[in-house]
């Protein structure tokens, strides 16, 4: 494997032969000035540039620094750019930081600590290189369904599964989690690819057009049936039909359909002639389909015809870390769309994303990214560009990923817990927790937890 490329922008011997001999594991190049960083930026790609602020015609300020860091992020978005400031020149590193630098780092130079900061840098240019990789080739098995959610991975092993079989398919699931995506891809990688696949809201079409547009009609079939017109289940022969909000179907409809699901033949409305049709039908609702048979607004019959395979799509709020993975395959999309710099969350953002409960779902949150989008002044969408309104109890944050402070928080939360049911008594507590009374007493310091009076 070639070495990885990274471009140091000094225009100091001295600093240029210190980061050499730093950085021998990867493939350094080097530029003094702004029009030799981006003609090497340009020829070489590098995934991670090292730029002092500092850069003649302005040596001793920052403004040529400034000036190249923007220019090299124009030119390649997905560059991670360390800056490297004079000691004490925060407020510089933060106005780089608020350019799109990706981190920053204090003269004088400490090998170890340069060195992990870019080698981190390094780690993250390639996991996001992998992501868009990912993102382009999305759609080989489900087509136009992403998830990171090992609940929503799990449903689409059942839909592979299922593709090829010819059983009916009932998708459960609120208004914009999915279903006809999921539908599509049941079709698509279906044998039945070859014919049509055709969707009909069942909740959208007022009730007196739904079974014309179902079945087709006659010509003369009813006033302005000028001719004769094939429905929705015709046009989908050898193919797939969609029948989203089944549940609001009205019950003489649903008799007509059963009817149909049983000897798959139909009559066109005004017609005599039964027409054979052979089209795989998959039924979705946001409904409690079982409520509504017991309300009687839904024939039980039906329900178990329709429903030879069910598939329950959770809402967004119950994929874990969903929220946040099509967050960001939405902002490269529309940002692409747009034609706009945006490559990436502030954390307030993230935590916004994450703690938002999505009524909408997906369909809410694709739209709240595509508006943050257009709106946004930076390369960075922050929590005031989404727009979004705080549930009750405010907006959630992210729990803790150091793994240090989760193992702390713990250990912390058993050993209090220990001495609550122990009632404070060392010996007991001990037991509960599997370790020796030294190690208990070592883990009370540490976490300023002090034993009842019998110990």
């Amino acid at each position: 494997m070639s070495a990885q490329k990274l471009l140091i922008v000094e225009d100091d011997p001295g600093m240029q032969a210190q980061f050499r001999w730093h950085f021998d594991r990867y493939e350094v190049l080097y530029a003094e000035d702004r029009e030799s960083a981006l003609a090497q930026l340009r020829r070489h790609e590098p995934m991670v540039v090292l730029q002092d602020l500092g850069l003649p015609p302005d040596p001793d300020g920052t403004s040529e620094g400034m000036a190249t860091l923007s220019e090299i992020l124009s030119a390649a978005p997905h560059t991670k750019v360390v800056v490297v400031t004079g000691n004490g020149d925060e407020s510089s590193a933060v106005k780089a930081v608020g350019l799109g630098a990706y981190d920053f780092y204090e003269k004088p130079v400490e090998p170890d600590t340069l060195n992990l900061i870019v080698e981190r840098a390094f780690h993250v240019a390639e996991l996001e290189r992998q992501n868009r990789e990912l993102l382009r080739t999305q759609g080989t098995a489900l087509d136009g369904f992403a998830t990171g959610s090992q609940r929503m991975l799990k449903i689409c092993r059942m839909v592979e599964k299922v593709a090829n079989t010819n059983g009916n398919i009932l998708l459960l699931g609120e208004t914009g989690t999915g279903k006809e995506v999921l539908a599509r891809a049941l079709h698509s990688l279906s044998d039945r690819a070859r014919g049509n696949f055709v969707a009909i809201n069942c909740a959208a079409i007022p009730e007196n057009l739904l079974e014309s547009e179902l079945f087709g009609y006659e010509k003369g079939a009813y006033t302005g049936a000028h001719r004769q017109t094939k429905g929705k289940l015709e046009n989908a022969d050898g193919g797939t039909v969609l029948l989203d909000e089944i549940g609001d179907m009205p019950m003489a409809l649903q008799s007509k359909l059963l009817r149909f699901l049983q000897e798959r033949v139909m009559e066109r409305v005004g017609g005599r002639q039964s027409i054979p049709v052979d089209v795989r039908v998959i039924c979705a609702t946001h409904q409690n389909l079982g409520q509504l048979i017991k309300d009687n607004a839904f024939r039980e019959d039906l329900y178990y015809r329709i429903n030879d395979i069910e598939i329950a799509i959770p809402p967004l709020r119950e994929r874990e870390g969903d929220s946040v993975f099509l967050a960001r395959m939405f902002l490269i999309q529309e940002a692409e769309k747009e034609g706009k710099d945006v490559r990436g969350f502030t954390d307030d953002a993230i935590n916004a994303i994450h703690g938002y409960q999505w009524p909408g779902n997906v369909r809410e949150l694709q739209k709240a990214i595509r508006r943050a989008v257009i709106l946004t002044d930076g390369k960075l969408i922050d929590s005031a560009d989404l727009s979004l309104a705080e549930p009750d109890g405010g907006v959630g944050t992210l729990p803790p990923l150091n793994l240090r402070q989760v193992r702390h928080e713990a250990e912390q939360r058993a050993l209090e817990t220990a001495m609550t049911h122990a009632n404070g008594n060392v010996s007991k507590a001990s037991e509960l927790l599997g370790v020796s009374r030294p190690t208990l007493y070592d883990l009370m310091r540490k976490h300023g937890v002090k034993a009842g009076a019998d110990t």
